[in-house]
């Protein structure tokens, strides 16, 4: 499945209708997307605010729905247990056992790309192919791709996906459904939860609930909102009642935007070329004058020998 396909397919659900009604994927039926459009300013406003999904761990219930949802859309088939990120799946609700004062219990981490504010996936791509949307999603575009995958490796969370099996691969990743942003429609993931675990809204108001219910409860929640400042912030947030890194979350990626780190490695280039190129030239003067000289003795030796 290639990303013309999803292209083509979003444009005949978008004529079919600008909603999904009732999805059934591997027995499960999806409940109604939404059908009236949320209240989404211009995508193309330089002063739109950007969007963001708020995950509270503590609500999700394993019923998989954001996962089938997603690769209903766009004709994916990662099924329903898959393990991790892949080409057939953007998204997936990881399960893990956590320790809780003693006894183990059971939670379920949704896993996709967390649209980094300044993503370092874009800065590191030297051809453009991802690039973030004014309204939050970053997108990715395989005609422009060169398979150089810098992006997977600048990921400080490991989202990208490569397919390998393919004779034309692409990257692959979830795009929070940027096109159904643009006309005024939540991503599919969040419309098809039933029970509240992601939430979908303008980044602001996102931070001030999770904030809210941190305060609200604080013997409940862990005192910290994940992807507020990591990376420099991210589009996917998270609250959790247990440690982040006991549900399988980085906590040592760095709080500045990667793509700084990107330009201080990348201005520095310029020098490192001229002094690579005055280095070379430097050895192939010396090769070539030694050469020269071995050779005029070379010729010295002969005439002495023919004398």
């Amino acid at each position: 499945m290639k990303w013309g396909d999803f292209m083509n397919r979003r444009e005949f659900l978008k004529l079919g209708g600008s909603s999904i009604a009732i999805l059934t994927v591997g027995g499960k039926s999806l409940p109604a997307m939404a059908s009236e459009p949320l209240d989404l300013p211009n995508v193309n406003d330089n002063n739109t605010e950007q969007y963001a999904v708020l995950t509270d761990v503590t609500k999700c219930v394993e019923c998989k729905m954001c996962q089938m949802a997603c690769q209903s859309y766009y004709g994916l088939n990662g099924g329903q247990n898959v393990e991790d990120l892949s080409p057939e799946a953007w998204t997936f609700i990881r399960t893990v056992e956590v320790d809780v004062n003693g006894k183990q219990e059971k939670r379920n981490v949704r896993n996709q790309c967390f649209h980094c504010l300044e993503p370092a996936c874009a800065s590191a791509c030297p051809v453009g192919a991802l690039y973030k949307e004014e309204s939050g999603p970053v997108v990715y575009e395989g005609w422009k791709c060169i398979g150089c995958r810098y992006c997977m490796t600048a990921c400080p969370f490991g989202i990208p996906r490569y397919e390998w099996d393919s004779k034309a691969p692409l990257v692959t990743k979830c795009i929070m459904c940027f096109q159904r942003l643009k006309n005024g429609q939540q991503p599919v993931c969040t419309a098809a939860c039933p029970s509240g675990a992601t939430t979908f809204g303008k980044r602001s108001q996102l931070v001030e609930l999770a904030q809210k219910r941190l305060k609200d409860n604080p013997t409940k929640y862990i005192q910290h909102i994940y992807g507020l400042h990591e990376a420099g912030g991210t589009s996917f947030l998270y609250i959790s009642d247990v440690p982040f890194k006991d549900i399988g979350f980085r906590e040592d990626v760095t709080k500045r935007a990667l793509p700084d780190y990107t330009w201080d490695t990348m201005s520095k280039i310029p020098a490192i070329v001229v002094a690579s190129g005055l280095s070379l030239v430097g050895a192939y003067s010396w090769t070539k004058f030694k050469t020269r000289v071995e050779g005029e003795r070379g010729e010295d030796n002969g005439n002495k020998d023919t004398e």
